[in-house]
């Protein structure tokens, strides 16, 4: 059975900083790209970041710059470290694995807000 875990949410002020971290199981971690998704309230989930087994990280647009996606294989975990937060980046934050995010976590909360 496959579980993402994700943890790390929370609510932040405006310019400040978190780092999201989701854990694997049920797969063999190091073969998998990992993505990172959000989803803002009332707006669709957006694809975030990605971070392939052996090759560069991607990312959006709209977090590069900013947020950093990094892996770490011996502890089958993907993180997101977000800097310089903004209102904007309110939202669920899920992580999936798989060329085509065949699975996916739960999701865990960030809100940015003064």
């Amino acid at each position: 059975q496959v579980q993402l875990v994700e943890s790390g949410g929370g609510l932040v002020q405006p310019g400040g900083s978190l780092r999201l971290s989701c854990t694997a199981s049920g797969i063999i971690f190091g073969l998998y790209d990992m993505h990172w998704y959000r989803q803002a309230p009332g707006h669709q989930r957006e694809w975030i970041a990605m971070i392939p087994p052996f090759k560069n990280p991607n990312y959006a647009d709209s977090v590069k710059g900013r947020f950093t996606i990094s892996r770490d294989n011996t502890r089958n975990t993907v993180y997101l470290q977000m800097n310089s937060l903004e209102p904007e980046d309110t939202a669920v934050y899920y992580c999936s694995a798989g060329a085509e995010s065949k699975y996916w976590g739960q999701g865990t909360q960030v809100i940015v807000s003064s």
